[in-house]
């Protein structure tokens, strides 16, 4: 649904960013060096490994411009299969210790805030010289793993791999929504697919990896989440509401980015190599976990299980689907959010609990991470044989602030949804709605209405409630400028 507004969301998007510490606004210097790269961009050195023929693909958004990372994946004679993720060489436009750099280095990350993008690189680089866009010839970094072809030998199911520099060309920007469609048998293939057959191949064959990868990390633990968040946006003053949900297109690109982050985070570790981790620590409300599936018929381990987890999980998903996005959502709020951490070399694995693996870090989306650029740096050094880039005080102060950053990006983040949101309910105040409960904190209680799916606060009858009860609510106030969407119980 859409509706005309006046409330100057943009604007607002801005002083939000401003208001939790963020510099929208790129400094001079950083500006001379991007108009020198426009000028005279880096060229690919010489022994730089030449993939562009290649069947390289992007799946993402719809609107996605800043792409990071694209696929290809072949079968070997000898039954093996063989998976190459390219990701932008970012760091070849924006060197350590550079003006852009520096403000990445306070940004940490790109802000969508569904009125405007504060891209964390300038654009013209991010959606530009260092995305991986269709028919462009880039430099990447790529991350190349084999699996075997019957049985997993190792948890990740990871049989070799190898990381290198290579020229790459992206033959075919597709997006989530039509491939995955498609791949779901639920429509017809997108245009760029449906004239070729050798990518429908391509991309069907990827699919089937990708579900083995899936299959092998839920053996593990990993935690089968489908939330449906709603993603409201703003374009030419048009607002929308539209829910997200899980496909297979969505689920190959998640499958093959854990893979080939755990390929990097081993690598680095292998080579006794410090670096940046992002964990998710056991929850510590494990025991609010318990109850909530306690109130639905079944009885988790009083300690932290992640495979117990995921398999009342996915027993719920298939008995009740509709609301399975609302326990995700209950679910994911108790398990609480990662953060980033520093590995030295030698030290343990801290592991993530929702992905059910030791060997996690962030390295496949430069344009819009910071930790991902910092990774890309240590992986170039490594292949180059030159010591690292970072001192341990270094990467700890990054991942410190890469954890505040992220805390700071999700506040924007809501606070605008909230706008968003606000200006799209105002004319229902009065009317019911179904919600869940999705946070108890010393601010308030908040809930989610089902449909539409909308956060908001619970300002009347919250007294008893925890996260994952569900209620009758009824709007009672919108504050578009505040974000404010009032609930009360009935």
């Amino acid at each position: 649904m859409s509706f005309n507004t006046p409330f100057d969301l943009v604007t607002a998007a801005r002083m939000s960013m401003i208001e939790h510490g963020f510099e929208p606004e790129y400094p001079p210097q950083a500006k001379q060096e991007l108009a020198a790269l426009q000028a005279h961009p880096p060229q690919p050195p010489a022994n730089i490994s030449d993939l562009r023929h290649l069947l390289w693909s992007s799946i993402d958004n719809d609107t996605s411009r800043d792409l990071d990372q694209i696929e290809y994946a072949e079968a070997l004679p000898d039954g093996t299969m063989r998976v190459l993720i390219g990701i932008a060489d970012v760091d070849a436009y924006v060197p350590k210790n550079s003006a852009i750099d520096k403000h990445a280095g306070i940004e940490t990350v790109t802000v969508y805030t569904g009125a405007k993008n504060f891209s964390m690189l300038p654009d013209e680089l991010s959606t530009g010289l260092t995305s991986l866009l269709e028919d462009q010839d880039r430099m990447c970094v790529v991350t190349e793993f084999t699996l075997d072809k019957d049985v997993c030998e190792t948890e990740s199911c990871v049989a070799s791999s190898r990381i290198y520099p290579a020229l790459v060309n992206n033959k075919a920007q597709l997006a989530y929504s039509s491939v995955g469609a498609w791949l779901d048998g639920h429509a017809n293939p997108p245009p760029k697919v449906a004239t070729s057959k050798e990518l429908q191949a391509q991309l069907r064959f990827q699919n089937d990896i990708a579900q083995r990868l899936r299959l092998e990390r839920f053996k593990h633990g990993a935690l089968n989440i489908e939330t449906g968040e709603v993603l409201a946006t703003i374009e030419n003053n048009e607002i929308s509401l539209n829910g997200e949900h899980k496909n297979s297109a969505t689920e190959l690109i998640e499958d093959f980015m854990i893979a080939a982050n755990g390929v990097v985070a081993r690598t680095l570790q292998d080579h006794r190599i410090s670096s940046l981790r992002r964990v998710v620590r056991t929850p510590e409300r494990w025991n609010r976990i318990v109850a909530v599936a306690g109130e639905l018929g079944y009885k988790l381990p009083a300690t932290a299980d992640s495979r117990a987890l995921n398999d009342f999980l996915l027993q719920r998903n298939k008995e009740d689907p509709d609301h399975f996005p609302d326990l995700s959502l209950a679910i994911v709020k108790l398990l609480g959010p990662g953060e980033y951490v520093l590995e030295r070399a030698g030290d343990p694995p801290q592991g993530h609990f929702g992905l059910a693996v030791e060997d996690y870090t962030h390295s496949t989306a430069p344009n819009r991470r910071f930790a991902d650029l910092v990774t890309q740096r240590l992986l170039k050094a490594m292949i180059a044989g030159k010591p690292s880039p970072y001192s341990d005080d270094e990467l700890a102060a990054i991942a410190l602030k890469c954890t505040t950053r992220a805390a700071a990006e999700r506040k924007v983040e809501r606070e605008m949804q909230k706008r968003i949101a606000a200006v799209a309910m105002r004319h229902r105040i009065g009317e019911h709605f179904q919600a869940i409960v999705t946070g108890v904190t010393s601010s308030g209680t908040f809930v989610r209405t089902i449909a539409p799916r909308v956060d908001g606060m619970l300002v009347r009858g919250q007294h008893g409630v925890d996260v994952g009860d569900r209620l009758h609510v009824q709007l009672v106030r919108t504050d578009p400028q505040r974000g404010y969407i009032d609930f009360e119980r009935i």
